[in-house]
């Protein structure tokens, strides 16, 4: 018997990196950002469900990455825009990284992954907020 994925998070970025960066363009020198901030609106998009978690991304959401719980030993989280959404980065066991660029609920989503992770991989991560 399999037990049911049940999906927590299903979506894109926050919609706040989007505009913030937008408004930045106005700069020139932000363009490059503004760029990478319509990038991810249009084909970042993220999964966490109670077995894993996945990332769909890349030039038109061509690269997708498929992590399990188990294979997490840390995991830091970095605010952005007020604290309403933030960043976090996922590290794996075979020491590769997965990022979660502009995460909504970020806090909310910590808690949820942390949840999941072993004893010593929560320890490594501390608290939401540290880099």
């Amino acid at each position: 018997m399999a037990i049911k994925e049940e999906v927590y998070y299903e979506g894109g970025p926050h919609i706040g990196d989007l505009i913030v960066n937008i408004l930045l363009g106005f700069t020139v020198i932000c363009l490059p950002l503004t760029f990478g901030a319509i990038a991810r609106a249009l084909w970042l998009r993220f999964r966490l469900t109670n077995r894993r978690i996945t990332v769909i991304g890349g030039w038109l959401g061509r690269d997708r990455s498929d992590v399990i719980y188990s294979e997490i030993t840390k995991i830091v989280t970095v605010p952005r825009g007020l604290g309403l959404w933030g960043d976090m980065v996922v590290t794996l066991k075979d020491g590769s990284r997965l990022e979660l660029r502009a995460m909504p609920n970020y806090r909310q989503t910590y808690e949820y992954i942390s949840e999941r992770i072993t004893p010593v991989a929560r320890q490594a991560s501390g608290s939401v907020g540290n880099a």
